[in-house]
């Protein structure tokens, strides 16, 4: 039978995924290799520069030049899903995140290898740390064997043995097995429910919301929370929440032993304290990146990102980017559409591979499976107010509808060259920049009015998605632009350009995955 020969490769046939490394350039010896789903490419490769001799000859010819340098760099564009995005979001915002008690691995988390589940304890693996687990603390479990044993539950015991962990619950919660396991299964520490009575909602004096400690048992400030992050506050059982109407997200301002201020809450604002008494308070919390204010706390990722791209006469064949640091991240959201993410890499260096010599070993995780984000339905809220001086946000927002709305990161990452050295020796970041572009149906002149008066001003987005959600958190920005757009037979539109600095929380930007959440968050959409 005749071998024929292969003149091109289809697109299709590709595929992108990305390694952490240890150092620039350098993998660990059993690299794991995440994929990503690329809808486009940006420049993804290696840009040589040459330079021909040209000496004084009657032949007014050049002669054979050389190779002088390397530029390596790249970047694609993919539909921004819950999964896959969230482990490369520590690059562009240099931290190794705030990640709550979970086993992890895809996206942070780790499968669960069940041992044994009673209806009130189930076993499983991981390495969680008994002062990282305490009772009190909301257990979600996700693609269980047994589908009945997707629940979110309230922990009674943790105890940890080498690298096996056993929880005990309160009440019976779980479908009894010796054999519960999934490939996709999953545990969360993802939330904390109080006793009855502990806790009550109120109203401050300068109409902020607070969660005070009325009887002395939890100290708050030992909870995986702390000011600027967000919550959701409520449950789905009348017994955990304060009524139909206050339940919500909302953004702890500052945290004491015995009190919790809100300063943005989506939930009907809380009145007398008297008629929250006797309620099993339930708070929820997701993963938190942030760009930190304390030094030690700043972490600069190298990757090496993988192309594939099909396979020659000998096998499959790649390219290379290594020593690439995240430069600029784009969250693109417009109406009628789905959400989508533009990501560029500055890399040190730039290799192929043939068939022959194959692509790189390691670990080779899974795609996990993601709905894309769409702008008609999966917005809880997007919100831009005035904050003042104290950086307190307005209940007002400066508008009530938006068109389209980007946000940007930039890192200004560089490349830094040496004699010797083809492509860069290592690269250096540069300042730390959020910024993004909005507009908005106009409807009074406030926003307009902020741009004039430099007016302090916030933004943040709530997405919700499959029992899940995603946030993004602006504590403080300016506007610019501004200029009213009147075109004939349509809405009047103002264009917004977005400036954020660093706020009173310490940071410029946050963004929190929440894993679990009570279908009561996604009733109120």
């Amino acid at each position: 039978m005749a071998t024929c020969k292969t003149y091109k490769i289809d697109s299709n046939v590709t595929g992108l995924s990305y390694a952490e490394e240890e150092c620039p350039t350098l993998l660990p010896d059993t690299p794991t290799w995440y994929p990503l789903e690329p809808n486009s490419y940006n420049d993804f490769g290696g840009q040589i520069t040459t330079l021909a001799r040209n000496p004084i000859n009657p032949t007014r010819q050049r002669k054979k030049g050389v190779t002088t340098d390397l530029e390596a760099s790249g970047g694609f564009q993919q539909d921004f899903t819950f999964y896959n995005t969230e482990r490369l979001m520590k690059g562009f915002i240099f931290t190794d995140g705030r990640i709550r008690a979970s086993n992890r691995n895809v996206s942070f988390h780790g499968r669960v290898v069940v041992g044994t589940t009673t209806a009130t304890e189930i076993n499983f693996s991981g390495t969680f740390g008994t002062n990282n687990v305490k009772p009190g603390y909301m257990m979600a479990l996700e693609g269980m064997g047994d589908s009945r044993n997707n629940v979110c539950v309230p922990v009674k015991t943790y105890t940890q043995s080498g690298n096996t962990c056993k929880v005990e619950l309160y009440a019976a919660s779980l479908q009894a097995s010796t054999a519960d396991v999934n490939q996709n299964a999953r545990v969360y520490f993802c939330g904390y429910r109080f006793a009855p009575g502990e806790m009550e909602l109120v109203a401050t004096a300068n109409g902020q919301q607070e969660l005070n400690r009325k009887t002395i048992a939890t100290d708050l400030t030992t909870l995986p929370i702390s000011a600027g992050d967000w919550v959701y506050l409520g449950d789905d059982t009348a017994a955990n929440h304060y009524g139909e109407k206050k339940r919500g997200f909302g953004r702890i301002a500052w945290i004491t032993a015995g009190t919790i201020r809100f300063d943005k809450w989506t939930w009907e604002t809380a009145g007398a304290a008297a008629a929250f008494a006797g309620v099993n308070c339930t708070l929820y919390w997701g993963d938190t990146l942030k760009n930190e204010a304390d030094p030690n706390k700043v972490k600069r990722f190298t990757y090496t990102l993988e192309r594939r791209l099909g396979r020659d006469a000998d096998g499959e064949m790649s390219e290379l980017l290594r020593g690439a640091v995240p430069n600029e991240f784009t969250l693109n959201i417009a109406q009628a559409d789905k959400i989508t993410a533009d990501m560029t890499f500055v890399a040190a260096d730039f290799t192929q591979r043939d068939g022959k010599t194959g692509i790189m070993g390691g670990t080779r995780e899974t795609l996990e499976v993601g709905s894309a984000f769409n702008t008609s339905s999966d917005f809880n809220r997007i919100k831009l107010s005035t904050v003042d001086e104290l950086g307190k946000p307005s209940d007002e927002p400066l508008f009530a509808f938006a068109t389209e709305l980007s946000v940007s990161i930039k890192n200004n990452v560089s490349p830094v060259k040496a004699v010797g050295v083809l492509g860069a020796l290592d690269t250096s970041a540069g300042t730390f920049e959020v910024g993004g572009n909005m507009t908005v149906y106009f409807a009074n002149v406030e926003a307009t009015r902020a741009i004039r008066n430099n007016t302090g001003v916030t933004l943040d987005i709530i997405m919700l998605k499959d029992g899940k959600a995603v946030i993004i958190d602006i504590p403080l920005l300016t506007l610019g632009n501004g200029r009213i757009n009147i075109e004939q037979d349509q809405a009047i539109t103002v264009p917004l350009e977005i400036n954020a600095a660093e706020s009173s929380f310490g940071h410029t930007l946050c963004m929190q995955w929440f894993h679990w959440l009570p279908k009561a968050a996604f009733a109120q959409k």
